[in-house]
């Protein structure tokens, strides 16, 4: 199909059909940007994960932003299209549900997507030309799941090189400390807030004089500032001690975080390397975030696009399509004034100054009432789907009408508004500025399996298929990229082994081997996955101390472990949800029992190991942790603590009957519940108009059939007159005349029907008044109405309150308690002190 991109095929919309004509998009229009607008179930997902997959065909690298996870389906490609393939991907439980074994789902879906793409001209084949022209990355900022990005590699100076100017230096210092400001959960102002100006001089000077920062280098300068004034006014004036104290206490705080090491670790954020491989193929990034903290997806949003702003600046220009920046469900990001978050700023750049380097930007959302209306307006293409709301509607008529005027071409309100209304699942508007025709686009097929959103286990499963978990019937998938050779940090890297050493006893209370037990008494080891170095720099951090080590060893302590699952189900709020409870800790002796509300651990039950690892010494075991009796005893107590504890707290309201899902914030559930009370408000609201339009619609045939009948009685009216002044004039020259009797009667009975006539004028003006009265009181009772119908659907949206969700006892499942060997450096210092630090990841 040459270059241009097969979206799909045309849609007759009144016969209800798809046609034979083929949909052919030519790249070059991405240049002036794009938006998907469609609300849940429109199809939506679908047009941008065929728009992607044509345009790597096609040799075009995309950025995607993926806040939910779907966009990770890109990698589920399968050329053979066979059952096997698919049935690593098939939700299980889902089958379970339905009666069905995975096996039968998954040749359910095989021929579904066979026969599918086959209706589209689509075979195997051209499935095997996009995983070898295109290569697929799923990055995990924050995490090893994927591979992860060394997001600190934004602080380093920029380089000679470069050419960075002074407007470029500035606004790139704004936008990092805006997102680091940000990730600390403070809204500054670049103009106004002291802290925000203070950091931004901090990092400016360091990078005037060529040096590179990071986060310790950072809190550093806080305390000890190189510079001593800001504006006229002296620094402890300015922002004081106190103040910046606080400041690095607080940036210290996001340092010493667990897990905060993978941000530190990964692939640096250099948008070159991100669109392409070493041997020049297109490579569709992908930046998985659904696991994030809103303010952590803000932080990598901001940096990210700084850094493909930094790249914009660089290229040269060009009329052809460069890359793809695609942003899946960008609400929140780019929202309508007053609100100005760091991503809107930059976001706006990319759009304003990418089409002269070839830069693509796609934004995808589903409700554009939430998209700035300058960024609409800027947007060439616009595919919209089924929307969810009629203010949702009139944004999108307003947006494809301002961009049209923009680009100085015309469109047809009303048609596009009649078109809308109009619209079924997959079917789209596809609507270019360049042309005033629309087209009624019916997608084709995607060749990606499009399973929904995947997880973080399903992304390990995915990318790292050597370090999952075994699937029953392993897919192929797009090979891993060459990327993922600095995927892992070097702080969670596995310890190697050390090399053979003569044997040496143990000292005092270790062994080098672990101590028999018996059978029944269940036993894990932790593998140690953080270096010493790291150990120590964690230690060091949270003591505000230096340690110098004369010795250390690799010591495994025996601590129970117990990991649990409790299904929380309630069919009437549509939840279907498992928390997984993971405990590590030293149990007291009996009787005492076990404190289950510490020591919380994230350990991943793939993570631990049956056999004893290669390198270490043990630890002594405590007589309960050998004794049969106490597991089973913890594993009762366990399970109590599991039922009575652990709960589920959802926002509900109560009207709506609506609530929240599990993890989502009471903002984006109030905002959830405002989309559909505006839709029910807006039907109340439709119900009312027609109600009031049809008493106002038989007064408005009253007053216009008594304003014809006025127009006649007032044509009447004149011809009285006429008659009787002409009467008048008969009578004045008969007066000498024998039928001065007969004239004078004439004349008479001319005044009556004049009199008459003005009697019917009068008679319709009132009429006409007291109609028009009735249709002006009605006009206000539907405004007082509609006005009320408002005021009780807000009031509505304010009762939220919480709900408990909690487990039955049948919900309740221990997976594990048992033993766990656990790992530890034993360290000694030159002061003699010995020190205990952690050696394994989710302490």
């Amino acid at each position: 199909m040459n270059d241009s991109l097969y979206l799909g095929r045309e849609y007759d919309l009144t016969a209800g059909v798809v046609t034979d004509r083929p949909v052919l998009y030519s790249p070059r229009n991405l240049t002036t940007h794009a938006v998907i607008l469609g609300m849940t179930g429109s199809g939506k997902t679908g047009l941008g994960v065929v728009l992607l997959e044509e345009a790597l065909l096609q040799g075009i690298p995309v950025l995607i932003l993926d806040p939910k996870g779907d966009m990770t389906n890109l990698l589920l490609t399968f050329p053979n299209l066979s059952p096997e393939e698919f049935a690593p991907w098939i939700d299980a439980e889902a089958a379970e549900r339905e009666g069905r074994s995975v096996r039968e789902v998954a040749a359910e879906e095989a021929r579904n997507w066979r026969e599918g793409l086959a209706k589209w001209d689509i075979g195997p084949e051209r499935i095997a030309q996009l995983r070898e022209r295109a290569e697929f990355v799923i990055f995990t900022p924050g995490s090893t799941a994927g591979t992860p990005v060394n997001v600190l590699s934004r602080f380093r100076a920029p380089r000679p090189d470069e050419m960075v100017g002074e407007e470029e230096l500035r606004e790139r210092v704004e936008s990092l400390v805006s997102a680091l400001l940000g990730l600390m959960g403070r809204e500054a102002d670049p103009l106004q807030s002291p802290e925000h100006i203070f950091l931004s001089r901090l990092v400016e000077h360091a990078w005037r004089n060529g040096q590179d920062l990071d986060l310790p280098a950072l809190i550093r300068q806080i305390q000890d500032p190189p510079i001593r004034q800001i504006g006229v006014f002296e620094l402890e004036s300015f922002f004081p001690q106190k103040e910046r104290l606080a400041l690095a206490r607080a940036l210290n705080g996001i340092l010493a975080a667990p897990g905060f090491e993978v941000w530190r670790a990964g692939v640096p954020l250099e948008v070159k390397d991100l669109l392409r491989t070493s041997d020049g193929r297109p490579r569709a990034s992908i930046f998985y975030l659904s696991h994030l903290a809103e303010t952590e997806r803000v932080f990598f949003i901001t940096l990210l696009l700084e850094a493909v702003r930094d790249w914009m600046f660089a290229q040269s220009g060009t009329s052809n399509l460069r890359a793809i920046l695609y942003f899946d469900e960008a609400f929140g990001f780019f929202p309508p004034y007053p609100a100005d978050p760091p991503t809107k700023r930059l976001l706006m750049t990319l759009i304003k100054q990418g089409r002269a380097v070839g830069l693509g930007v796609v934004l995808a959302t589903q409700n554009p009432v939430d998209i700035d209306y300058k960024g609409l307006t800027n947007a060439g293409t616009w595919a919209v789907g089924l929307l969810r709301t009629d203010r949702d509607k009139e944004r999108v008529l307003e947006g494809v009408e301002g961009a049209a005027a923009t680009a100085g071409s015309g469109l047809n309100r009303a048609a596009l508004d009649r078109a809308i209304s109009a619209l079924r699942q997959r079917v789209f508007i596809l609507h270019d500025v360049r042309s005033e025709k629309m087209i009624f686009l019916h997608t084709r097929w995607a060749m990606s399996y499009l399973r929904g959103p995947l997880t973080r286990a399903q992304i390990r499963q995915l990318t790292q298929p050597e370090v999952a978990a075994a699937p029953a019937a392993p897919a192929p998938a797009p090979a891993p990229s060459r990327l993922a050779a600095a995927a892992v940090p070097p702080s969670v890297q596995p310890i190697p082994a050390a090399a053979p050493a003569p044997a040496q006893p143990a000292p005092p209370g270790l062994s080098s081997v672990p101590p028999t037990l018996p059978a029944d008494i269940p036993q894990v080891f932790i593998p140690a996955a953080i270096t010493l170095d790291w150990a120590l720099h964690k230690h060091e951090q949270k003591t505000g101390q230096t340690v110098l080590v004369t010795g250390r060893r690799l010591v495994y302590q025996p601590r129970l472990l117990a990991m649990g699952t409790v299904h929380l189900a309630a069919e009437k709020m549509g939840l279907h949800q498992k928390e997984r409870v993971v405990r590590l800790l030293d149990p007291p002796p009996p009787p005492a029992q076990p404190n289950w509300e510490e020591g919380v651990a994230d350990i991943a039950p793939e993570n631990l190991s049956h056999r004893p690892p290669e390198e270490g010494m043990y630890g002594s075991l405590s007589s309960q942790l050998a004794q049969t009796a106490q597991y089973t005893r913890w594993n009762r107590l366990f399970s109590d603590f599991l039922y009575r504890n652990i709960r589920l707290t959802l926002w509900y309201n109560p009207v709506l009957k609506a609530y929240s899902r599990p993890g989502e914030s009471e903002r984006d559930f109030r905002r959830r519940c405002e989309d559909v009370a505006r839709a029910r408000r807006d039907e109340e609201a439709t119900q009312v108009r027609a109600r009031y339009e049809k008493q106002m619609a038989r007064i408005r045939e009253q007053l216009r059939r008594e304003q014809q009948e006025m127009e006649r009685d007032l044509v009447e009216l004149e011809g009285r007159k006429r008659e009787k002044l002409l009467g008048y004039g008969e009578a004045a020259l008969t007066l000498l005349t024998r039928k001065r009797l007969s004239s004078l009667s004439s004349a008479s009975r001319k005044h009556r029907l004049t009199q008459q006539a003005e009697a019917d004028v009068k008679e319709s003006e009132e009429t006409i008044r007291v109609l028009q009265k009735q249709l002006d009181d009605l006009t206000a009772q539907m405004e007082e109405e509609l006005n009320a119908l408002n005021d009780r659907w807000a009031a509505m949206l304010d009762n939220v309150r919480q709900v408990e969700v909690a487990p039955r006892r049948a919900d309740v499942v221990v997976d594990y308690c048992g033993l766990a060997w656990v790992p530890f450096w034993e360290v000694e210092s030159r002061e003699g002190e010995r020190l205990l630090l952690p050696a394994f990841g989710g302490a």
